[in-house]
Protein backbone atom coordinates (compact mmCIF):
# COMPACT_ATOMS: atom_id res chain seq x y z
CA UNK A 1 0.00 0.00 0.00
CA UNK A 2 1.08 3.45 -0.63
CA UNK A 3 0.37 6.09 1.96
CA UNK A 4 1.19 8.76 -0.61
CA UNK A 5 -1.06 7.68 -3.35
CA UNK A 6 -3.78 7.82 -0.78
CA UNK A 7 -3.81 10.55 0.69
CA UNK A 8 -3.39 11.92 -2.83
CA UNK A 9 -6.63 10.51 -3.67
CA UNK A 10 -8.34 11.12 -0.43
CA UNK A 11 -7.52 15.02 -1.12
CA UNK A 12 -9.39 15.06 -4.49
CA UNK A 13 -12.29 13.46 -3.14
CA UNK A 14 -12.52 15.82 -0.60
CA UNK A 15 -12.67 18.96 -2.40
CA UNK A 16 -14.83 17.18 -4.52
CA UNK A 17 -17.34 16.89 -1.92
CA UNK A 18 -16.79 20.33 -0.77
CA UNK A 19 -18.25 21.54 -4.33
CA UNK A 20 -21.04 19.75 -3.37
CA UNK A 21 -21.71 21.10 -0.22
CA UNK A 22 -22.22 24.12 -2.15
CA UNK A 23 -25.43 22.94 -2.86
CA UNK A 24 -27.29 22.81 0.50
CA UNK A 25 -25.62 26.26 0.96
CA UNK A 26 -27.45 27.57 -1.57
CA UNK A 27 -30.99 26.43 -0.02
CA UNK A 28 -29.84 27.82 3.32
CA UNK A 29 -30.08 30.92 1.22
CA UNK A 30 -32.65 30.41 -0.89
CA UNK A 31 -34.70 30.41 2.79
CA UNK A 32 -32.70 32.95 4.05
CA UNK A 33 -30.93 30.89 7.00
CA UNK A 34 -27.83 32.89 6.85
CA UNK A 35 -25.99 31.87 9.98
CA UNK A 36 -26.33 28.11 8.05
CA UNK A 37 -25.04 29.18 4.66
CA UNK A 38 -21.79 30.56 7.08
CA UNK A 39 -21.37 27.61 8.24
CA UNK A 40 -21.43 25.43 4.67
CA UNK A 41 -18.99 28.46 3.77
CA UNK A 42 -16.91 27.55 6.32
CA UNK A 43 -16.39 24.17 6.38
CA UNK A 44 -16.11 24.52 2.38
CA UNK A 45 -12.73 26.71 2.75
CA UNK A 46 -11.25 24.29 5.47
CA UNK A 47 -12.22 21.66 3.24
CA UNK A 48 -10.21 23.17 0.19
CA UNK A 49 -7.67 24.64 1.77
CA UNK A 50 -6.69 21.00 3.67
CA UNK A 51 -7.40 19.41 0.91
CA UNK A 52 -5.75 21.72 -1.43
CA UNK A 53 -2.45 21.48 0.85
CA UNK A 54 -2.27 18.16 0.50
CA UNK A 55 -2.42 18.00 -3.00
CA UNK A 56 0.42 21.18 -3.55
CA UNK A 57 2.83 18.99 -1.47
CA UNK A 58 1.83 15.40 -3.38
CA UNK A 59 1.56 17.41 -6.87
CA UNK A 60 4.21 14.72 -8.36
CA UNK A 61 3.11 11.79 -6.61
CA UNK A 62 1.38 9.47 -9.47
CA UNK A 63 -1.80 7.80 -8.84
CA UNK A 64 -1.42 4.67 -10.50
CA UNK A 65 -1.08 0.94 -9.79
CA UNK A 66 -3.72 0.79 -6.81
CA UNK A 67 -4.10 -2.29 -5.43
CA UNK A 68 -6.69 -4.19 -3.15
CA UNK A 69 -5.22 -2.69 0.23
CA UNK A 70 -5.42 0.61 -1.44
CA UNK A 71 -9.12 0.37 -2.19
CA UNK A 72 -9.47 -0.92 1.76
CA UNK A 73 -7.47 2.22 3.24
CA UNK A 74 -9.05 4.94 0.23
CA UNK A 75 -12.73 3.62 1.04
CA UNK A 76 -13.20 3.41 4.75
CA UNK A 77 -11.42 6.63 5.14
CA UNK A 78 -13.01 8.52 2.53
CA UNK A 79 -16.26 7.64 4.74
CA UNK A 80 -14.74 8.62 7.98
CA UNK A 81 -13.20 11.49 6.71
CA UNK A 82 -16.42 12.79 4.77
CA UNK A 83 -18.32 12.69 7.95
CA UNK A 84 -16.01 14.56 9.85
CA UNK A 85 -16.33 16.91 7.67
CA UNK A 86 -19.31 16.48 6.65
CA UNK A 87 -20.51 17.10 10.49
CA UNK A 88 -18.99 20.34 10.82
CA UNK A 89 -21.65 21.87 9.72
CA UNK A 90 -24.36 20.94 11.60
CA UNK A 91 -22.67 22.35 14.29
CA UNK A 92 -21.64 25.95 12.98
CA UNK A 93 -24.79 26.49 12.19
CA UNK A 94 -26.27 25.40 16.13
CA UNK A 95 -28.52 23.35 14.98
CA UNK A 96 -26.12 20.54 17.32
CA UNK A 97 -24.86 21.15 20.14
CA UNK A 98 -22.93 18.53 20.48
CA UNK A 99 -20.04 17.27 17.67
CA UNK A 100 -20.37 13.27 18.64
CA UNK A 101 -24.13 13.83 17.91
CA UNK A 102 -23.55 16.10 14.45
CA UNK A 103 -20.54 12.92 13.54
CA UNK A 104 -23.59 10.30 14.85
CA UNK A 105 -26.38 11.80 12.77
CA UNK A 106 -23.86 12.20 9.24
CA UNK A 107 -22.36 9.24 9.18
CA UNK A 108 -26.31 8.05 9.34
CA UNK A 109 -26.67 9.37 6.58
CA UNK A 110 -23.91 8.48 4.27
CA UNK A 111 -24.53 4.93 5.40
CA UNK A 112 -28.07 5.16 4.42
CA UNK A 113 -28.73 3.95 8.29
CA UNK A 114 -30.83 7.29 8.79
CA UNK A 115 -31.11 6.46 12.65
CA UNK A 116 -31.62 9.92 14.65
CA UNK A 117 -30.65 12.34 17.82
CA UNK A 118 -33.29 14.43 16.70
CA UNK A 119 -35.42 15.29 19.77
CA UNK A 120 -37.79 17.56 20.19
CA UNK A 121 -36.00 18.30 23.91
CA UNK A 122 -33.38 19.46 22.07
CA UNK A 123 -30.79 16.89 23.86
CA UNK A 124 -28.04 17.03 21.47
CA UNK A 125 -29.63 19.71 19.18
CA UNK A 126 -31.02 23.50 19.52
CA UNK A 127 -34.36 22.13 18.43
CA UNK A 128 -36.42 19.16 16.74
CA UNK A 129 -36.61 18.29 13.39
CA UNK A 130 -39.06 20.57 11.81
CA UNK A 131 -37.61 23.34 13.65
CA UNK A 132 -34.09 23.11 12.55
CA UNK A 133 -32.92 25.10 9.20
CA UNK A 134 -33.68 24.02 5.92
CA UNK A 135 -30.45 23.60 4.30
CA UNK A 136 -28.98 21.64 7.31
CA UNK A 137 -32.16 19.18 6.69
CA UNK A 138 -31.14 18.81 2.98
CA UNK A 139 -27.61 17.99 3.58
CA UNK A 140 -28.83 15.44 6.06
CA UNK A 141 -30.91 13.66 3.43
CA UNK A 142 -28.54 14.76 0.63
CA UNK A 143 -25.62 12.46 2.13
CA UNK A 144 -28.32 9.46 1.91
CA UNK A 145 -28.37 10.27 -1.55
CA UNK A 146 -24.73 10.43 -2.14
CA UNK A 147 -24.18 7.30 0.32
CA UNK A 148 -27.02 5.22 -1.32
CA UNK A 149 -24.84 4.33 -4.23
CA UNK A 150 -21.52 4.85 -2.54
CA UNK A 151 -19.22 8.19 -2.63
CA UNK A 152 -16.49 6.28 -4.36
CA UNK A 153 -18.72 4.74 -6.92
CA UNK A 154 -19.10 8.21 -7.96
CA UNK A 155 -16.01 9.53 -7.70
CA UNK A 156 -14.83 7.09 -9.90
CA UNK A 157 -17.77 8.20 -12.24
CA UNK A 158 -16.49 11.23 -12.50
CA UNK A 159 -12.86 10.08 -12.76
CA UNK A 160 -12.68 11.30 -17.09
CA UNK A 161 -13.94 14.24 -16.06
CA UNK A 162 -11.57 15.67 -13.64
CA UNK A 163 -8.64 14.26 -16.02
CA UNK A 164 -7.58 11.69 -13.53
CA UNK A 165 -6.86 8.05 -14.73
CA UNK A 166 -6.06 5.32 -12.81
CA UNK A 167 -6.35 2.03 -15.00
CA UNK A 168 -6.99 -1.02 -13.38
CA UNK A 169 -7.11 0.61 -9.90
CA UNK A 170 -10.65 1.82 -10.04
CA UNK A 171 -11.82 -1.62 -9.65
CA UNK A 172 -10.18 -2.12 -6.27
CA UNK A 173 -11.82 1.12 -5.29
CA UNK A 174 -15.26 0.07 -6.48
CA UNK A 175 -14.80 -3.40 -4.78
CA UNK A 176 -14.21 -2.46 -1.51
CA UNK A 177 -17.33 -0.29 -1.90
CA UNK A 178 -19.80 -2.78 -3.64
CA UNK A 179 -22.47 -4.77 -1.20
CA UNK A 180 -23.55 -8.50 -1.33
CA UNK A 181 -21.64 -11.20 -2.22
CA UNK A 182 -21.22 -10.60 -6.36
CA UNK A 183 -19.15 -8.05 -7.39
CA UNK A 184 -18.91 -8.06 -11.03
CA UNK A 185 -18.65 -5.69 -13.57
CA UNK A 186 -21.39 -4.81 -16.07
CA UNK A 187 -19.35 -3.65 -18.60
CA UNK A 188 -15.79 -4.16 -19.62
CA UNK A 189 -14.75 -1.20 -18.61
CA UNK A 190 -15.16 -0.07 -14.65
CA UNK A 191 -15.65 3.59 -15.16
CA UNK A 192 -18.40 2.99 -16.91
CA UNK A 193 -20.09 0.07 -15.23
CA UNK A 194 -19.83 3.35 -12.40
CA UNK A 195 -21.38 6.18 -14.61
CA UNK A 196 -24.53 3.31 -15.41
CA UNK A 197 -24.80 2.81 -12.51
CA UNK A 198 -25.46 6.47 -11.18
CA UNK A 199 -27.26 7.21 -14.61
CA UNK A 200 -29.88 4.43 -13.12
CA UNK A 201 -29.62 5.83 -9.74
CA UNK A 202 -30.27 9.39 -10.90
CA UNK A 203 -33.14 8.78 -13.22
CA UNK A 204 -35.24 7.07 -10.77
CA UNK A 205 -34.62 9.77 -8.38
CA UNK A 206 -35.97 12.25 -10.97
CA UNK A 207 -38.97 9.81 -11.50
CA UNK A 208 -39.49 9.54 -7.85
CA UNK A 209 -39.12 12.97 -7.34
CA UNK A 210 -42.49 13.69 -9.93
CA UNK A 211 -44.50 11.52 -8.61
CA UNK A 212 -44.28 13.02 -5.67
CA UNK A 213 -45.10 16.06 -6.47
CA UNK A 214 -48.24 14.80 -7.89
CA UNK A 215 -49.63 14.02 -4.60
CA UNK A 216 -48.84 17.63 -3.14
CA UNK A 217 -45.64 17.51 -1.71
CA UNK A 218 -43.32 20.86 -2.33
CA UNK A 219 -40.03 20.75 -4.58
CA UNK A 220 -38.33 20.98 -1.09
CA UNK A 221 -40.34 18.08 0.04
CA UNK A 222 -40.40 15.74 -2.77
CA UNK A 223 -36.34 16.28 -3.37
CA UNK A 224 -35.80 14.81 0.24
CA UNK A 225 -38.12 12.00 0.44
CA UNK A 226 -36.64 11.15 -2.87
CA UNK A 227 -33.09 11.30 -1.63
CA UNK A 228 -33.36 9.02 1.53
CA UNK A 229 -35.93 6.59 -0.72
CA UNK A 230 -33.93 5.59 -3.56
CA UNK A 231 -30.72 5.83 -1.01
CA UNK A 232 -32.73 2.86 1.12
CA UNK A 233 -32.05 5.75 3.79
CA UNK A 234 -34.51 7.25 5.45
CA UNK A 235 -34.37 10.66 6.79
CA UNK A 236 -37.43 12.64 6.42
CA UNK A 237 -37.67 16.52 6.86
CA UNK A 238 -40.74 15.89 9.19
CA UNK A 239 -41.00 14.61 12.78
CA UNK A 240 -43.40 11.92 11.58
CA UNK A 241 -41.71 10.52 8.46
CA UNK A 242 -43.76 9.78 5.67
CA UNK A 243 -46.36 9.61 8.08
CA UNK A 244 -47.01 13.62 8.64
CA UNK A 245 -48.31 13.42 4.79
CA UNK A 246 -50.92 11.29 5.62
CA UNK A 247 -51.73 10.27 1.89
CA UNK A 248 -52.42 6.87 0.65
CA UNK A 249 -51.17 8.14 -2.56
CA UNK A 250 -47.40 9.26 -1.43
CA UNK A 251 -47.69 5.60 1.05
CA UNK A 252 -47.62 3.93 -2.28
CA UNK A 253 -45.17 5.94 -4.10
CA UNK A 254 -42.55 5.34 -1.45
CA UNK A 255 -43.58 1.59 -1.34
CA UNK A 256 -42.87 1.41 -4.90
CA UNK A 257 -39.03 3.06 -5.23
CA UNK A 258 -38.33 1.70 -1.50
CA UNK A 259 -38.58 -1.62 -3.29
CA UNK A 260 -36.84 -0.38 -6.09
CA UNK A 261 -33.85 1.10 -4.29
CA UNK A 262 -34.13 -2.85 -2.39
CA UNK A 263 -33.10 -4.60 -5.78
CA UNK A 264 -29.99 -5.19 -7.64
CA UNK A 265 -29.11 -2.24 -10.08
CA UNK A 266 -27.32 -4.69 -11.92
CA UNK A 267 -30.88 -6.44 -13.05
CA UNK A 268 -31.54 -2.73 -13.91
CA UNK A 269 -28.83 -2.23 -16.52
CA UNK A 270 -29.97 -5.47 -18.22
CA UNK A 271 -33.47 -4.43 -18.45
CA UNK A 272 -32.38 -1.31 -20.21
CA UNK A 273 -30.39 -3.09 -22.10
CA UNK A 274 -32.78 -5.62 -23.54
CA UNK A 275 -32.55 -8.30 -21.33
CA UNK A 276 -35.61 -8.37 -19.32
CA UNK A 277 -36.44 -12.30 -19.32
CA UNK A 278 -33.08 -12.36 -17.97
CA UNK A 279 -33.45 -9.75 -14.91
CA UNK A 280 -36.77 -11.29 -13.96
CA UNK A 281 -35.28 -14.03 -13.86
CA UNK A 282 -32.65 -13.72 -10.89
CA UNK A 283 -33.53 -15.96 -8.33
CA UNK A 284 -33.06 -13.16 -5.50
CA UNK A 285 -35.49 -11.31 -6.69
CA UNK A 286 -37.83 -13.70 -6.73
CA UNK A 287 -37.06 -14.21 -3.47
CA UNK A 288 -36.64 -10.75 -2.47
CA UNK A 289 -40.19 -10.05 -3.58
CA UNK A 290 -41.85 -12.94 -2.43
CA UNK A 291 -40.27 -11.81 1.11
CA UNK A 292 -41.78 -8.51 1.04
CA UNK A 293 -45.22 -10.07 0.03
CA UNK A 294 -46.14 -12.68 1.90
CA UNK A 295 -45.03 -11.03 4.62
CA UNK A 296 -47.14 -7.84 4.18
CA UNK A 297 -49.84 -10.05 3.28
CA UNK A 298 -49.13 -12.18 6.49
CA UNK A 299 -49.47 -8.94 9.07
CA UNK A 300 -52.04 -7.86 6.99
CA UNK A 301 -54.38 -9.94 7.94
CA UNK A 302 -53.22 -10.30 11.79
CA UNK A 303 -53.54 -6.44 11.62
CA UNK A 304 -57.34 -6.71 9.55
CA UNK A 305 -58.83 -9.52 12.08
CA UNK A 306 -57.99 -8.23 14.84
CA UNK A 307 -59.49 -4.78 13.54
CA UNK A 308 -56.51 -2.63 14.14
CA UNK A 309 -57.50 -1.28 10.78
CA UNK A 310 -61.25 -1.25 9.22
CA UNK A 311 -60.43 -3.02 6.26
CA UNK A 312 -57.95 -5.47 4.60
CA UNK A 313 -57.26 -3.25 1.57
CA UNK A 314 -55.88 -0.44 4.24
CA UNK A 315 -54.29 -2.97 6.94
CA UNK A 316 -52.04 -4.06 3.32
CA UNK A 317 -51.52 -0.48 2.90
CA UNK A 318 -49.84 -0.40 6.47
CA UNK A 319 -47.98 -3.75 6.50
CA UNK A 320 -46.27 -3.35 3.03
CA UNK A 321 -45.10 -0.01 3.71
CA UNK A 322 -43.68 -1.03 6.88
CA UNK A 323 -41.98 -4.66 5.49
CA UNK A 324 -41.07 -2.53 2.71
CA UNK A 325 -39.46 0.23 4.75
CA UNK A 326 -37.10 -2.49 6.92
CA UNK A 327 -36.73 -5.33 4.86
CA UNK A 328 -35.03 -2.39 2.23
CA UNK A 329 -33.51 -1.07 5.38
CA UNK A 330 -35.34 2.64 4.62
CA UNK A 331 -36.32 3.22 7.96
CA UNK A 332 -39.16 5.44 7.00
CA UNK A 333 -42.77 4.95 8.94
CA UNK A 334 -46.28 5.96 8.68
CA UNK A 335 -47.51 4.68 11.82
CA UNK A 336 -46.08 3.31 15.29
CA UNK A 337 -45.60 -0.32 14.47
CA UNK A 338 -45.01 -1.29 18.05
CA UNK A 339 -48.71 -0.64 18.52
CA UNK A 340 -49.71 -3.91 16.38
CA UNK A 341 -50.03 -6.77 17.89
CA UNK A 342 -47.44 -9.15 18.34
CA UNK A 343 -47.20 -11.20 15.46
CA UNK A 344 -47.62 -8.31 13.27
CA UNK A 345 -44.71 -6.93 14.88
CA UNK A 346 -42.55 -9.66 14.57
CA UNK A 347 -43.00 -10.06 10.90
CA UNK A 348 -41.34 -6.57 10.66
CA UNK A 349 -38.74 -7.47 13.24
CA UNK A 350 -37.63 -10.25 11.25
CA UNK A 351 -37.06 -8.37 8.40
CA UNK A 352 -34.54 -6.44 10.10
CA UNK A 353 -32.40 -9.23 9.73
CA UNK A 354 -32.67 -10.34 6.18
CA UNK A 355 -31.54 -6.57 4.34
CA UNK A 356 -32.31 -6.25 0.81
CA UNK A 357 -30.23 -7.27 -2.21
CA UNK A 358 -26.91 -7.70 -3.41
CA UNK A 359 -25.99 -4.50 -5.02
CA UNK A 360 -29.20 -2.40 -3.80
CA UNK A 361 -28.62 0.72 -1.87
CA UNK A 362 -29.82 -1.34 0.44
CA UNK A 363 -28.02 -3.02 3.94
CA UNK A 364 -28.32 -5.99 6.31
CA UNK A 365 -26.98 -9.43 5.64
CA UNK A 366 -28.51 -9.36 2.05
CA UNK A 367 -31.18 -11.44 0.74
CA UNK A 368 -28.64 -13.42 -1.54
CA UNK A 369 -26.91 -14.56 2.13
CA UNK A 370 -30.27 -15.37 3.72
CA UNK A 371 -31.51 -17.70 0.51
CA UNK A 372 -28.07 -19.47 0.18
CA UNK A 373 -27.82 -20.18 3.93
CA UNK A 374 -31.27 -22.26 3.52
CA UNK A 375 -30.12 -24.22 0.71
CA UNK A 376 -26.89 -25.03 2.36
CA UNK A 377 -29.43 -26.11 5.70
CA UNK A 378 -31.69 -28.00 3.31
CA UNK A 379 -28.63 -29.60 1.58
CA UNK A 380 -26.79 -30.56 5.16
CA UNK A 381 -30.30 -32.29 6.33
CA UNK A 382 -30.30 -33.95 2.59
CA UNK A 383 -26.18 -35.48 3.42
CA UNK A 384 -27.65 -36.48 6.65
CA UNK A 385 -30.32 -38.56 4.92
CA UNK A 386 -28.24 -39.92 1.81
CA UNK A 387 -24.59 -39.53 3.41
CA UNK A 388 -23.47 -40.78 -0.14
CA UNK A 389 -25.26 -38.69 -2.34
CA UNK A 390 -23.51 -35.85 -4.36
CA UNK A 391 -25.11 -32.72 -4.49
CA UNK A 392 -24.54 -28.59 -5.10
CA UNK A 393 -26.07 -25.75 -3.84
CA UNK A 394 -27.81 -23.38 -6.88
CA UNK A 395 -28.85 -20.17 -6.90
CA UNK A 396 -30.66 -19.17 -9.91
CA UNK A 397 -28.45 -21.23 -12.54
CA UNK A 398 -25.26 -20.95 -11.11
CA UNK A 399 -23.23 -23.50 -8.72
CA UNK A 400 -22.27 -21.85 -5.86
CA UNK A 401 -18.77 -23.01 -5.16
CA UNK A 402 -17.29 -23.93 -1.60
CA UNK A 403 -15.04 -20.67 -1.50
CA UNK A 404 -18.05 -18.35 -1.57
CA UNK A 405 -19.81 -20.67 0.77
CA UNK A 406 -17.68 -20.57 3.44
CA UNK A 407 -17.47 -16.83 2.60
CA UNK A 408 -21.17 -16.63 3.00
CA UNK A 409 -21.42 -17.95 6.53
CA UNK A 410 -18.16 -16.72 7.67
CA UNK A 411 -19.84 -12.67 6.64
CA UNK A 412 -23.16 -14.24 8.61
CA UNK A 413 -21.10 -15.73 11.37
CA UNK A 414 -19.19 -12.46 11.88
CA UNK A 415 -21.94 -10.15 11.25
CA UNK A 416 -24.62 -11.79 14.60
CA UNK A 417 -21.17 -11.91 16.75
CA UNK A 418 -20.65 -7.99 15.46
CA UNK A 419 -24.29 -7.42 16.64
CA UNK A 420 -24.19 -9.11 19.77
CA UNK A 421 -20.50 -7.24 20.94
CA UNK A 422 -22.08 -4.48 20.10
CA UNK A 423 -25.24 -5.08 22.20
CA UNK A 424 -23.06 -6.01 24.65
CA UNK A 425 -21.07 -2.48 24.62
CA UNK A 426 -24.55 -0.51 24.50
CA UNK A 427 -25.62 -2.12 27.87
CA UNK A 428 -23.34 -0.03 29.66
CA UNK A 429 -25.41 3.20 29.19
CA UNK A 430 -28.20 1.43 31.37
CA UNK A 431 -30.82 0.77 28.61
CA UNK A 432 -32.92 -2.01 28.39
CA UNK A 433 -31.45 -5.15 26.61
CA UNK A 434 -34.23 -4.73 23.76
CA UNK A 435 -33.38 -0.79 23.20
CA UNK A 436 -29.79 -1.49 23.35
CA UNK A 437 -30.37 -5.21 20.76
CA UNK A 438 -32.54 -2.98 18.03
CA UNK A 439 -29.77 0.08 18.40
CA UNK A 440 -26.62 -2.42 17.72
CA UNK A 441 -28.47 -4.64 14.55
CA UNK A 442 -30.55 -1.24 13.08
CA UNK A 443 -26.63 0.25 13.06
CA UNK A 444 -25.03 -2.37 12.00
CA UNK A 445 -28.22 -3.28 9.29
CA UNK A 446 -28.20 0.23 8.06
CA UNK A 447 -31.92 0.18 9.11
CA UNK A 448 -32.47 3.64 10.87
CA UNK A 449 -35.77 2.16 13.12
CA UNK A 450 -36.22 -0.76 15.62
CA UNK A 451 -38.12 -1.08 18.22
CA UNK A 452 -37.53 -0.53 22.54
CA UNK A 453 -37.21 3.03 22.81
CA UNK A 454 -35.09 3.39 19.26
CA UNK A 455 -38.77 2.31 17.37
CA UNK A 456 -40.84 4.68 15.04
CA UNK A 457 -41.62 7.10 18.22
CA UNK A 458 -38.24 7.42 19.68
CA UNK A 459 -34.39 8.08 18.75
CA UNK A 460 -30.90 7.68 19.74
CA UNK A 461 -31.04 11.08 21.90
CA UNK A 462 -31.58 8.74 24.93
CA UNK A 463 -27.98 7.09 24.95
CA UNK A 464 -24.88 9.14 25.68
CA UNK A 465 -22.61 11.31 23.52
CA UNK A 466 -19.74 8.11 23.61
CA UNK A 467 -22.06 5.57 22.53
CA UNK A 468 -22.89 7.56 19.49
CA UNK A 469 -19.19 6.84 18.31
CA UNK A 470 -19.52 3.14 18.79
CA UNK A 471 -23.00 2.97 16.63
CA UNK A 472 -21.06 4.71 14.31
CA UNK A 473 -18.57 2.37 13.87
CA UNK A 474 -21.30 -0.23 13.71
CA UNK A 475 -22.92 1.74 10.77
CA UNK A 476 -19.58 1.98 8.72
CA UNK A 477 -19.36 -1.63 9.26
CA UNK A 478 -22.31 -2.48 8.19
CA UNK A 479 -22.35 -0.08 5.23
CA UNK A 480 -18.49 -1.14 3.79
CA UNK A 481 -19.83 -5.16 4.63
CA UNK A 482 -17.35 -5.72 7.91
CA UNK A 483 -14.57 -7.07 6.11
CA UNK A 484 -13.30 -3.89 4.16
CA UNK A 485 -13.16 -2.32 7.80
CA UNK A 486 -11.97 -5.21 9.82
CA UNK A 487 -9.17 -6.02 7.32
CA UNK A 488 -7.41 -2.40 8.40
CA UNK A 489 -8.12 -3.52 12.03
CA UNK A 490 -5.91 -6.73 11.46
CA UNK A 491 -2.04 -6.98 11.47
CA UNK A 492 -1.14 -8.68 8.70
CA UNK A 493 -3.01 -5.68 6.44
CA UNK A 494 0.30 -3.35 7.92
CA UNK A 495 2.84 -5.91 7.29
CA UNK A 496 5.11 -5.11 4.03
Amino acid sequence: MNLRKNIKLLAVIQIFLALLMVVPMLVSLRYKELHAAKAFMTTISVMVAISGGALLVLRKTQVTNLRQRDGFFFVTFTWIIATAFGAIPLVLSGEFTSYSAAFFEIMSGFTTTGATSFSEAGVFTRTGIEGCCKGILFWRSMTNWLGGMGIVVLFVALLPAIGVSMGAGTFHLMGAESVGPVKGKLTPKTKTTAIALWGIYVGFSVLETIFLLFGGLSLYEAVTVTFSTIAAAGFCVKAASIGAFNSAYVDVVVTIFMLIAGANFSLYYKAFTGKIKSALKDSELKWFMSIWFFGSVFAAMQLANTNTYPTFLTAFRYAAFHVASILTTTGFATTNYLTWPSFSIMVVVLMMFIGGCAGSAGGGMKVTRIETLFKMGFNTVKKRIHPSSVSKIRVGDDIVHDDTLMSIAAFCAIYMITWLIGTLVLTITGNTIETCMAASILTLGNIGIGFGDVGPAGNFSIFPAWSLWVCSFEMLLGRLELFTVYALLSRSFWKR
